[in-house]
């Protein structure tokens, strides 16, 4: 499939996929994205829960790096707990993830802006920081594997487990799309997988440190992401 153009039978035939993997174990969803897209594939990631089961079985499907890339949008922003997350991830698993940083640093970037665009300006912010550059990173591939999970918010409640994403002209896959937060911490807790600590201290959704604030017992589990603001999405899953 051209990642510059998919027409609409193209687009019916990723619905079939999407419709015969609904009920599929996350796994299986990963052996197809790996089996048909692989070595253009690539998955990104954020080191949240639903990210580390990701790179948790990736770790038992791949045999070679080379059969899928690996990235992080690292903002410049990042909480030191999560760049740490990388490391742990690598030493327990052997696969790596590697940092994608936007052209110009956070310095440059606050700098032209006159101060921190994330206070004011935060659609602006994340559209520097994580949607240009993967739009960068994705040229040359023909698709990409999230973690996002549909009950997580509005703009990600129709997501398919396949589907075109036409904001970076891929194959998207999302093989957690119908898993729940139970389903992954618990997951997580019987596999023993390596995650944030901050998801222990009240984060249970981690981002930027600026924009990412601890919630409290029985708040909803993003209300702590632009807080006092009606953003609920960095810009890269919103259609």
């Amino acid at each position: 499939m051209s990642t510059l153009e998919v027409k609409a039978g193209d687009i019916n035939d990723l619905k079939r996929w999407s419709d015969s993997l609904e009920h599929a174990a996350p796994q299986e969803v990963l052996r197809w994205a790996v089996g048909n897209y692989s070595p253009s594939l690539m998955m990104a990631t954020a080191f949240g829960a639903e990210g580390c089961v990701l790179l948790a079985m990736l770790s038992e499907i791949i045999t070679k790096p080379a059969q899928i890339r690996l990235i992080n949008l690292d903002t410049g922003y990042q909480f030191q707990e999560t760049l740490d997350l990388r490391d742990r991830i690598r030493d327990r698993y052997g696969i790596s993830v590697e940092y994608i940083r936007a052209q110009e640093s956070v310095e440059e970037m606050e700098r032209r802006f006159g101060g921190a665009i994330y206070k004011t300006q935060p659609d602006i912010c994340c559209g520097i920081r994580k949607v240009e550059p993967l739009k960068q990173v994705a040229e040359g591939y023909s698709a990409w594997i999230t973690a996002i999970r549909r009950d997580q918010t509005h703009a990600r409640k129709s997501a398919g487990i396949v589907e075109w994403d036409s904001k970076f002209q891929l194959v998207k896959v999302n093989p957690l799309a119908n898993w729940t937060k139970r389903d992954v911490w618990q997951y997580i807790t019987d596999h023993d997988v390596p995650y944030n600590p901050l998801h222990d201290v009240g984060y249970p959704s981690v981002g930027c440190k600026p924009c990412t604030h601890s919630v409290g017992v029985g708040d909803d589990d993003r209300a702590g992401r632009w807080a006092n603001s009606t953003k609920t999405e960095c810009g890269l899953h919103t259609r």
